[in-house]
């Protein structure tokens, strides 16, 4: 008879034991890991990283550069129309800054399409550009006559050659690793969360993790007794 309160208690122990161990595979909790994911999911939704959004604004802020550090230079040569006309109907190789303005255009244009609207995860494009500029640069400088011009000869190139290649090391350091991180973490955050929904299909609650009532021994006994008891005398 004294075997059955020693099983009792053994059972009561083991649940008790299995209690933490649930608990401890409960610890990885599956709402702040979809919730990893819903927020990467929404960057996606939204558009573009913010890195990427950065890049793509310092894009502009070169166009946008050169083109005031161009329209000066119109209006200390003489005013905007008179060089305007000179410069753009009248190019000339040597002396015209007009091909450094349409040079950052191209870049614009290149960089934005491929970056931006099509989000484009390769460096192929920027050091497509970067070469173009970098080799119409060094040309301009040896064949044309722009260092007897003043300061604006050695301005305009080297700002578009420096502004280049900053676009390539912020793209190849910064964007592209900056979004393949991201890109891991999000795949390690759904691995999980499958690996989670898998064990547990259901999110169990407090309420679930309970042990049964420890039952006393000899309890059959005394309700038979207590039945016997009951039953009226014949």
């Amino acid at each position: 008879m004294n075997r059955v309160p020693g099983d009792a208690e053994n059972a009561h122990s083991s649940s008790v034991e299995s209690c933490p161990s649930l608990r401890d595979v409960h610890s990885i909790n599956p709402a702040q890991l979809m919730a990893r994911i819903e927020s990467y999911e929404g960057r996606e939704k939204k558009g573009i990283s913010d890195v990427r959004r950065t890049f793509c604004l310092f894009v502009t802020f070169d166009l946008l550069f050169i083109t005031l550090l161009w329209i000066i230079e119109l209006n200390v040569k003489g005013g905007i129309e008179t060089t305007l006309e000179k410069e753009v109907l009248h190019y000339d190789y040597s002396s015209s800054y007009f091909d450094i303005f349409l040079l950052a255009v191209f870049r614009f244009k290149v960089l934005i399409l491929a970056y931006a609207m099509c989000r484009l995860r390769h460096w192929w494009a920027i050091a497509f550009t970067t070469a173009v500029t970098s080799a119409f640069l060094l040309a301009k400088v040896i064949i044309s006559q722009l260092f007897s011009q003043g300061a604006f000869g050695y301005v305009l190139p080297i700002i578009s050659f420096i502004l280049a290649w900053i676009e390539t090391w912020f793209l190849d350091f910064k964007v592209l690793p900056q979004e393949a991180e991201e890109e891991n973490r999000f795949l390690i955050a759904q691995d999980a969360s499958e690996r989670a929904a898998l064990l547990h299909p259901g999110v169990l609650s407090d309420g679930q993790f309970y042990s049964p009532p420890e039952s006393v021994a000899g309890s059959d006994e005394d309700s038979e007794e207590k039945q016997d008891s009951e039953k009226p005398i014949v």
